[in-house]
């Protein structure tokens, strides 16, 4: 039974994955899952100074999921190198190293950053606003997309996903635009904006009055724009939007995901990337698949 997938050459033991600002780089979560058994650590978003984030409170809980602002807080690349990447190199599994910035420069100097360090791929956070263009978020516009796509692959030495924001007319469109940009693979759906009101405060919930909704109730919007992009693009795609068990990251698969990341229910049950690879290979178990690459875009 073969539970391993090829993503731009890199080779997963299985198709499972952390969703980016979910886990950390691993630390926390290490006392509750093997990290060993994973396909790959997604990191938290990385920039190239320190981001303190949003103000509190930043995070909120809704029906079938959760909002948060967090405003990608992270310690600056040479903190995150010097303990995140440290960290991560005790263990069998890939690493794939998200990076956000606030203009193409920023982005560029942590891509150049990462170039000598044990990295397997890169994730490219383009839901991050982007301020020299009225802080309209990269992914949100195909041609700032392609832009800022085809100049991190001309620095990348690593592989390059670039995530795409489900907060978009055609999300076919975009995923074209990062293809044809030279992007080795994409990865979607980040959150979706949302919005609530505390009514007995009668104010927002969030600080930042808006935030990205993530959870078992975006699931079906996530499989759909999975599906569209898979047969609008030929390069792998990276799956995720409420998964919550191996059911859920099968669906995705058939929808045409190469591999999947499990996001806000790791805060539900940090042992649920286990769960998820322990079910998957019961899944093939049960149903007679000898590689799980058979069932991808299946339907």
């Amino acid at each position: 039974m073969n539970t391993k997938v090829e993503i731009a050459g890199v080779e997963f033991k299985n198709p499972v994955m952390t969703a980016s600002g979910t886990f950390g780089s691993g630390m926390e979560y290490s006392e509750f899952v093997d990290l060993n058994k994973l396909g790959a650590v997604v990191t938290k978003g990385v920039a190239n100074v320190p981001w303190p984030g949003n103000p509190t409170p930043r995070v909120a809980e809704v029906y079938g999921g959760m909002l948060n602002a967090i405003g990608l807080q992270n310690p600056g690349i040479d903190v995150f190198i010097d303990r995140d990447l440290s960290f991560l190199s005790k263990y069998d599994t890939k690493v794939i190293v998200n990076v956000c910035g606030k203009s193409v420069e920023d982005y560029l100097e942590v891509v150049e950053r990462l170039g000598d360090q044990k990295v397997d791929m890169l994730e490219i956070n383009v839901s991050c606003p982007n301020v020299k263009e009225g802080a309209i978020a990269f992914g949100q516009n195909k041609d700032a997309l392609y832009d800022i796509t085809k100049r991190i692959k001309e620095k990348a030495k690593q592989p390059i996903i670039m995530k795409l924001s489900p907060n978009v007319t055609s999300i076919a469109e975009m995923a074209k635009a990062a293809e044809a940009a030279g992007a080795d693979a994409i990865s979607l759906i980040n959150t979706i904006t949302g919005m609530k009101i505390d009514i007995y405060k009668r104010q927002f919930a969030l600080a930042n009055k808006t935030g990205g909704m993530s959870g078992p109730a975006i699931k079906p919007v996530a499989v759909r724009m999975v599906y569209e992009a898979a047969h609008a693009v030929n390069i792998p795609i990276i799956g995720m939007g409420g998964i919550a068990s191996a059911e859920d990251a099968i669906e995705f698969i058939m929808a045409g995901a190469t591999a999947i990341a499990v996001g806000a229910m790791n805060f539900h049950d940090p042992y649920t990337t286990e769960k998820v690879v322990d079910g998957i290979e019961e899944y093939m178990k049960r149903c007679n698949v000898d590689d799980i690459n058979e069932i991808r875009g299946i339907v």
